[in-house]
């Protein structure tokens, strides 16, 4: 057991003795558990100034001297939150969209390769399941450069196959309370389960997913236990003797950040990089529907100028362009006359990209490149 797993486990006990001395009235005992705790937390915090838990040490740390004061008479008093603990996974249950988010294959422009292999992993083994003997896919990777429609193939699926849909990122994940990071781990799969039960598929994305499972050269007790129970839940989920619809897919910008006994869960390894020459076409002209474009205007020269560009770059293009030709009927004090916006041109366009360069560098794309090239599975 580690320094810092002890440390947070005494911190945990001291802050739950202090909890239920508060309700039994016993003020003084109380008060010094809750000081004992918060010094702990600040020595974690001290002692692992770069781990992701520390921003629950110290909002746990602001909710106990808040207590403290009360305690000790120099602010209001206001009754402890007894409900807090019961209602832990209200705030977990909101995550979940219950309706099929409105997104399809059609909105998503060019990745054949991606739709593919999820098509194949996915959307095949829901519709006939007895044709995989062998069991299919149930962790899938994404990764690539921000902007470029990760969360956008994760939500398509999910509408394909009408399931249920958790979206969550490890700040969902990381408790407030002490120790209850991995039970929030197990709940979301227990949700899933629940709903298979029902005869619903469901797919777990998880955001940023190097962040909850990635390499940490300083892991405090918390990172830890939650890294453990995601890795058995995985286990659970991706084992081939189940036949489960139940989908993990994983989306990261740092796939190299990611801890090696996590890549092997994920049997689909994916790339999703900037968009081709002809999904930019194609983005190009999905952007320019509802706006005033002119006849003129050469989409082809256009799809060349974005070389370079994620999807999200491009959108923020045609974005930027409207809003400088709002700006200019504003000037022009012409936004109480009725008069439309005029036509955007190529001259708009070449103005936009000389002020807006791509947000991801040639280097960082030879990164994916490499370690698309060690670890790619399709």
């Amino acid at each position: 057991m580690t320094a810092s797993y002890e440390l947070e486990e005494l911190a945990s006990k001291y802050a739950n003795e202090a909890i239920r001395f508060d309700r039994q009235g016993l003020k003084g005992t109380a008060l010094a558990k809750y000081q004992r705790a918060v010094e702990i937390l600040l020595k974690l915090c001290s002692l692992y100034p770069s781990a992701s838990q520390n921003k629950v040490y110290l909002r746990l740390i602001e909710q106990y001297e808040h207590r403290i004061n009360q305690l000790q008479g120099l602010e209001t008093y206001v009754e402890p939150a007894k409900k807090a603990k019961e209602t832990e996974f209200e705030d977990l249950d909101q995550l979940v969209l219950r309706e099929k988010p409105n997104v399809k294959w059609k909105d998503i422009a060019g990745l054949e390769d991606a739709k593919r292999a999820i098509t194949e992993s996915i959307i095949y083994p829901v519709q006939r399941p007895d044709l995989f003997p062998l069991g299919w896919p149930r962790g899938i990777l994404l990764f690539g450069p921000p902007g470029c429609g990760k969360t956008l193939l994760a939500a398509a699926v999910a509408t394909e196959i009408d399931a249920n849909f958790y979206c969550i990122d490890s700040a969902s994940i990381m408790s407030k309370w002490l120790g209850e990071s991995e039970k929030n781990v197990a709940y979301f799969f227990k949700k899933a389960k629940q709903a298979l039960e029902k005869g619903r598929p469901s797919i777990i994305f998880m955001d940023e997913i190097d962040s909850l499972v990635g390499i940490r050269r300083d892991e405090v007790g918390g990172e830890v236990r939650t890294r453990n129970q995601f890795l058995k839940e995985m286990d659970n989920v991706v084992d081939k003797t189940k036949k489960l619809h139940i989908y993990v897919i994983g989306a990261t910008n740092k796939p190299w950040a990611l801890d090696e006994a996590f890549i092997r869960r994920f049997q689909k390894r994916i790339l999703v990089p900037v968009p081709d020459y002809y999904t930019r076409l194609e983005m190009i002209k999905i952007f320019s529907k509802g706006l005033n474009i002119s006849k003129k205007l050469d989409f082809d020269e256009v799809a060349s100028m974005a070389e370079g560009y994620s999807g999200s770059d491009i959108r923020d293009i045609f974005q930027s362009i409207q809003i400088k030709i709002v700006r200019e009927l504003f000037e022009n004090n012409n936004v109480n006359a009725n008069l439309k916006l005029r036509t955007i041109t190529m001259d708009d366009f070449k103005v936009v990209f000389k002020e807006r360069k791509p947000s991801v560098s040639k280097d960082m794309l030879r990164y994916y490149e490499k370690w698309h090239g060690a670890f790619k599975a399709l």
